[in-house]
């Protein structure tokens, strides 16, 4: 599940010391397919390709839902058999590696993470 970024520069965006963060969506630039495996996310502006394992798709399934962190985490728990403070914090780390790269943006155009 873990989506492992490079290490971030002093430029990049970091949300992970943010605890009231806007609702965050799947940025208009991001095509998604879903394979039995988990899914695959082409950033057409960006130019790159991601790959998720099952528990990263299904962590998108729910963003797109509109489930946030706190439910995603109580749903990843229960279907995973993980703790929730584990899974609290694997989803709160996915979704930080998914906004700096700029596969998830805020719900309003305006809005700061």
């Amino acid at each position: 599940m873990r989506f492992r970024p490079e290490p971030q520069s002093a430029g990049e965006r970091d949300v992970s010391k943010l605890t009231n963060r806007p609702m965050l969506r799947i940025s208009n630039d991001v095509r998604t397919t879903h394979t039995q495996d988990g899914s695959i996310l082409l950033d057409v502006h960006h130019g790159q390709m991601f790959s998720l394992n099952l528990v990263g798709s299904k962590i998108l399934e729910l963003l797109e839902r509109g489930y946030d962190e706190t439910r995603i985490a109580e749903e990843i728990s229960s279907t995973y058999g993980v703790t929730r403070d584990i899974a609290s914090g694997d989803v709160r780390e996915f979704v930080d590696a998914l906004y700096r790269h700029h596969i998830l943006q805020p719900t309003r155009p305006n809005a700061s993470i």
